[in-house]
C-alpha cells in the first residue's frame, strides 16, 4: 500500500531505499501509530529520511501525495490496493476469515462498511465537541468557520519549516557552515588544552588506578583559504547572503584571508569592502605572498560586459593594462584549486556571456550559492 508513496519520494529526488521502506512497514505492522495522519507523517519521515537537507522535499512530496486526505476515510480511499494486492491480501487470511468476509458480502462490502463507520464516528465526535462548545483544537488544528463548516489548520508538512535546509535553495549561515565543513584537514596544533579521555583511562589503568590526566592539543582545521568577494554594483542584491558566507567561512577556517574586487580580478584588490583607490593592494603581491597550497574561492555574480574580462581597459573603475582573463589565468597557474561561487540562480547562467567566460576561465569549476553547490565546491577543493 505504500509503494506509490515510496515512488513519489523517489520522484522528488529523496534518497530512500527499499530497506528503509521495509523498516517503516515493520513499524506500521507493530501498530506503533494507527489511523493518525500526523503521527504517520512523523514516523515515515523518521524512517525514510536520514538527512535534514531532504526534509523540505519530503514535506512537499508528502503534501502532494496525501493532498485532500483530511481523515482516515480519505486515506483508505487513496490507499486501497489494486487487484493484485487484493489477491495477495486474501492469501494472508485464514479460511475462517475468508468465510466471514464472504458472509459480510465480500471485501468490497467490508471496506465500504468500515468507511461508513469511520465517517459516522468522525461526525459523532464533531457533534460532541459542538455540545461542549469549548472550541478547542487538537493535533489537526481543527475548528469551524462562520458557516459552521469543519475546517482544518495548516498541516505540519505544509508549513515548510525546513525550507532553509533544502540543498537547492539559498542558505543561511548555519547551512553554509555545515557545507563548508567538507573542506577540512584536521590536525592537533597549539597548546595542550583538550582533555584526552581515552589516553587518560589507559594511563590510569596502567598505573594501577592512580589517576593520570592527559591533555592534548585541540584538533583544528589546517586548510588555508583565500576568499575573494565581488563587491558593489549588481552584487548589492546579494549583500546579505555574501555576509552570511563570510561569517560561515570565518568560523570554519582558521587560516582565512579575505579580499574584495569589483566585477573581475585585475591588477589590484582591496582588504576592505569600501575599496578606496589609495588602499588598493597589488595582485602580484597576493600571488607571491600566499603559497600554492591555499584554496582559492571567488564569490561573485560574474555579470558584466564581456569586454571587462577579455580586454585591457575593461575595468569600469580604472585603466587596467592587462585583461582580467590574464589575471585569472595567473591565479589558476599559481594555485592548485580555484573555484567560483555564483549567487545567481544556476538556470540563468546560460543567458550570460560573461558568466560563460568566467566559468571557462576557472575550468568549469563554478558552483551556485546553495547547500549542494557549496558542498560540491568543497568536495572539489579537497580532492
Amino acid at each position: 500500500m505504500l509503494i506509490n508513496f515510496f515512488l513519489a519520494l523517489k520522484k522528488a529526488r529523496i534518497p530512500v531505499s527499499i530497506t528503509e521502506l521495509l523498516h517503516l512497514m515493520d513499524v506500521l505492522k507493530a501498530r506503533l501509530v494507527y489511523a493518525d495522519m500526523d503521527e504517520f507523517y512523523y514516523l515515515s519521515r523518521m524512517a525514510l529520511v536520514k538527512d535534514e537537507r531532504h526534509y523540505d522535499k519530503f514535506d512537499r512530496a508528502f503534501s502532494t501525495y496525501f493532498k485532500g486526505l483530511e481523515d482516515l476515510a480519505g486515506m483508505i480511499a487513496s490507499l486501497i490496493p489494486d487487484e493484485f494486492l487484493r489477491r495477495e491480501f486474501e492469501k494472508s487470511l485464514t479460511p475462517e476469515e475468508l468465510e466471514k468476509i464472504k458472509s459480510l458480502g465480500g471485501l468490497e462490502k467490508l471496506i465500504e462498511a468500515f468507511k461508513r463507520e469511520v465517517e459516522e464516528a468522525a461526525r459523532g465526535e464533531g457533534d460532541d465537541k459542538d455540545k461542549e462548545g469549548k472550541g478547542k483544537r487538537g493535533k489537526g488544528e481543527e475548528g469551524k468557520d462562520r458557516d459552521g463548516k469543519k475546517r482544518r489548520g495548516k498541516r505540519q508538512w505544509d508549513k515548510r519549516d525546513y525550507k532553509a535546509y533544502d540543498d537547492n535553495v539559498e542558505l543561511g549561515t548555519r547551512g553554509m557552515k555545515i557545507a563548508m565543513r567538507r573542506l577540512r584537514k584536521l590536525a592537533r596544533t597549539g597548546a595542550e588544552d583538550e582533555f584526552d579521555i581515552n589516553t587518560t583511562i589507559s594511563k590510569t589503568a596502567k598505573n594501577g588506578g592512580l589517576l593520570d590526566i592527559i591533555m592534548r592539543p585541540e584538533r583544528r582545521n589546517t586548510v588555508k583559504v583565500l576568499l575573494f568577494l565581488d563587491n558593489g554594483g549588481s552584487m548589492d542584491a546579494h549583500v546579505k547572503v555574501c555576509e552570511e558566507l563570510f561569517s560561515a567561512a570565518r568560523s570554519e577556517f582558521k587560516h582565512l584571508e579575505t579580499y574584495y574586487f569589483h566585477n573581475f580580478v585585475y591588477d589590484g584588490v582591496w582588504k576592505e569592502h569600501n575599496r578606496r583607490m589609495n588602499e588598493r593592494l597589488d595582485t602580484f603581491d597576493i600571488l607571491h605572498k600566499y603559497a600554492h597550497d591555499y584554496k582559492v574561492i571567488f564569490v561573485g555574480d560574474a555579470t558584466m560586459a564581456p569586454y571587462e574580462i577579455t580586454h585591457a581597459g575593461g575595468s569600469v573603475e580604472h585603466w587596467n593594462e592587462e585583461a582580467g582573463a590574464i589575471w585569472m589565468q595567473r591565479m589558476m597557474d599559481t594555485y592548485d584549486k580555484v573555484i567560483w561561487i555564483n549567487p545567481t540562480p544556476h538556470d540563468t547562467w546560460e543567458y550570460s556571456t560573461s558568466v560563460a567566460l568566467t566559468k571557462k576561465l576557472v575550468d568549469d569549476q563554478m558552483y551556485p550559492l546553495t547547500i549542494r553547490g557549496i558542498e560540491e565546491g568543497m568536495n572539489y577543493l579537497t580532492k
